[in-house]
């Protein structure tokens, strides 16, 4: 790609006549060597016009790919926001909504989580939907059936408590921990256990994941914001910048 852009942009800096007066293949051999050493020299020289040229290719791609998601998100709608399988929080009738695609183990999403938090408490007007989408190993996969299995057994104010304690969970994820878990918070721990391994949880995990992969989403978190699909670690000024775009 570099090699391109480099002959593009010292194709377009050297030719001074019309497009159609210059044919690269009617060229000699010498006239080519020598066009190549006007290339070279001429960006030798002009070192600002390569990197001029890398700004606005990157610019383009980054438009390219806005538009791409723009497209992905209208497809997919009605998973992101229909889903009865997704925890939904927040405003239930908030103006915007928020996606956050998570994964217990991931140390961003730790980070994000109260910042995510802190966004939904203090704005008031923002609906919130968590896809449980355990990438990390079988410790996140076991996490994510645990919260699920939690929802499913004690409900949303159970699965919302537990999200918070295993975004702060030191230490490995076992089965003896989420049993621990579910007996210092009053869970019916047998019954989450048993729902854990259901095929109901194993369908919601497997979906979450169909979705990812059509959003080319590949890492945690990821985040939609209205209609803008945010892959990667967002601080919580910047969420704040992000949703006022959206309102705006």
């Amino acid at each position: 790609m570099i090699r391109k852009l480099i002959g593009a942009v010292a194709f377009s800096a050297l030719l001074a006549g019309p497009l159609a007066a210059f044919d690269i293949d009617a060229m000699s051999a010498e006239e080519r060597d020598a066009f190549r050493a006007e290339i070279r020299a001429y960006l030798l020289d002009n070192p600002e016009v390569l990197m001029e040229a890398i700004e606005v290719l990157e610019q383009r791609q980054a438009d390219q790919q806005a538009a791409d998601d723009v497209s992905l998100l209208q497809v997919n709608a009605d998973a992101l926001y229909n889903d009865p399988s997704s925890w939904v929080g927040g405003n239930p009738d908030g103006d915007i909504t928020i996606v956050e695609f998570l994964d217990y183990r991931c140390g961003y999403c730790r980070r994000a989580h109260p910042e995510v938090a802190e966004l939904i408490e203090s704005d008031g007007n923002i609906r919130i939907i968590v896809k449980e989408f355990p990438i990390l190993g079988e410790e996140s996969v076991l996490a994510s059936r645990y919260a699920l299995a939690v929802r499913s057994v004690e409900g949303d104010a159970a699965y919302a408590d537990v999200n918070d304690h295993l975004m702060n969970l030191r230490g490995s994820v076992s089965n003896e921990t989420l049993s621990a878990l579910s007996d210092s918070l009053g869970f019916d721990g047998p019954s989450v256990m048993d729902a854990m391994n259901s095929e109901e949880v194993s369908a919601i995990i497997a979906e979450n994941r169909a979705l990812g992969q059509r959003l080319a989403i590949n890492g945690t978190p990821s985040f939609v914001f209205g209609g803008q699909l945010i892959r990667g670690y967002v601080p919580l000024d910047a969420m704040r910048q992000i949703v006022a775009e959206e309102r705006g």
